[in-house]
């Protein structure tokens, strides 16, 4: 599987006013930008889903609601994700949570690396994701990806990734792209 024909979503999980998340997501993109592989952001705070308002289980595959529908048709196409997830209250945000419950199939047999901010760079957020992430058949990637909120952001705010992360990045993205690769050659046969 070469990496020209890779279709990965760069997932923003934080909804809220004044989040730090889209300008993380914006890097990570960039870091992107050199890649074989096609690469797309999703902000969820423009995909507004509500919360999960579907009757029967997202396993089922009978969904019900048009956004539901929606959804379920943006995600279908890509091979892999790397999801962008601030750390609230030692876990990863409502909205990303939601978003990953809303749908089932269209997650199954594909990969995702994680990307994670913080007081802690989001690891406690990260290590709930590829929990969630195997439940949904998502192989997850080793290399992540944990901004601190005290080194890679000036007053809190603004980001300012430190150098170290740049590696980092290739090193995630390098493993993504062969884990979707490998994914998909799973999900053609």
């Amino acid at each position: 599987m070469k990496a020209r024909d890779l279709k990965i979503a760069i997932i923003v999980g934080s909804t809220r006013p004044g989040r730090v998340g889209r300008g993380v997501a914006d890097w990570v993109v960039e870091q992107t930008k050199s890649r074989e592989a096609s690469y797309e952001l999703i902000d969820l705070a423009e995909v507004n889903l509500p919360f999960l308002d579907e009757a029967v289980p997202p396993s089922m595959g009978q969904y019900q609601n048009e956004h539901t529908k929606r959804w379920a048709e943006k995600i279908a196409p890509f091979d892999g994700f790397i999801f962008v997830t601030p750390e609230y209250n030692h876990s990863t945000s409502a909205a990303l949570k939601n978003a990953l419950d809303f749908i089932y199939a269209e997650w199954n047999n594909k990969a995702a690396a994680f990307v994670g901010y913080g007081s802690l760079g989001g690891a406690r957020a990260i290590e709930h994701l590829r929990a969630i992430a195997s439940e949904l058949q998502i192989a997850h990637v080793r290399q992540q990806l944990s901004f601190s909120l005290f080194t890679d952001f000036e007053n809190f705010s603004t980001f300012k990734p430190q150098d170290n992360h740049l590696q980092a990045a290739q090193t995630m993205l390098d493993q993504l792209e062969r884990w979707a690769g490998a994914m998909k050659t799973l999900r053609s046969s």
